[in-house]
């Protein structure tokens, strides 16, 4: 048995298993979308990040990375295991056609399995859904958790992205809006901090 997993967030730069081969290319007919919660790495309950899932949406392209993994059953479970407990928050895996670049007619895998999310709050409690951009980009500029800040992790999608090759629109805005609120929230810190008063000015600093 051999199989192959397609990663198109934090698996594109960190794919944190041994692989066999790695291909960059796109699935057809899915865009990425950053609606879902992570409570447990980059985020808390009470104040959840967000990471990217997939949603469906006809004529759109996803491009990330293929990992081909092979060596045995042995290899296969244990690497399918890790893979499961680090997309616990997705609830679905789907088999979907992968190309490869400059190869956009006939697939290079068929049968590629993708994490993704159920689009429902009932039927997934990580699902956040969709929210305005700045609202998104707040949420992001603020979270925190065990694995690191959230606006790391969409940092670092954006520049896996651009080393790639393939930037993604969506992906730039989205960074750009955060790095907008994180100037903004600098801008507020510096301006409390002169009206401090020059003892507690001091205390900080020591």
């Amino acid at each position: 048995m051999v199989f192959w997993v397609f990663g198109y967030g934090s698996l594109v730069w960190n794919p944190g298993f041994e692989f066999d081969e790695k291909v960059i290319g796109f699935v057809k007919g899915y865009r990425r979308v950053f609606d879902l919660a992570c409570i447990d790495h980059r985020g808390t309950p009470d104040h959840p990040a967000r990471t990217c899932t997939l949603e469906e949406n006809d004529g759109s392209i996803c491009w990330g990375a293929a990992y081909c993994v092979r060596g045995g059953p042995k290899k296969e479970k244990a690497v399918m295991a890790y893979l499961e407990r680090r997309e616990c928050e997705y609830d679905r895996k789907t088999l979907v056609n992968f190309y490869k670049e400059d190869e956009s007619e006939q697939p290079f895998v068929v049968g590629v399995i993708v994490f993704t999310s159920t689009p429902d709050k009932i039927r997934n409690k990580y699902y956040l859904g969709p929210t305005p951009l700045e609202h998104m980009a707040t949420q992001i500029a603020t979270a925190f958790g065990p694995c690191g800040n959230n606006r790391d992790y969409l940092f670092l999608l954006e520049k896996a992205m651009f080393d790639i090759g393939h930037e993604d629109e969506y992906v730039i805005e989205l960074a750009n809006e955060v790095r907008k609120v994180l100037g903004g929230l600098q801008k507020e810190k510096l301006i409390g901090e002169s009206h401090m008063s020059p003892l507690k000015l001091k205390a900080n600093i020591v």
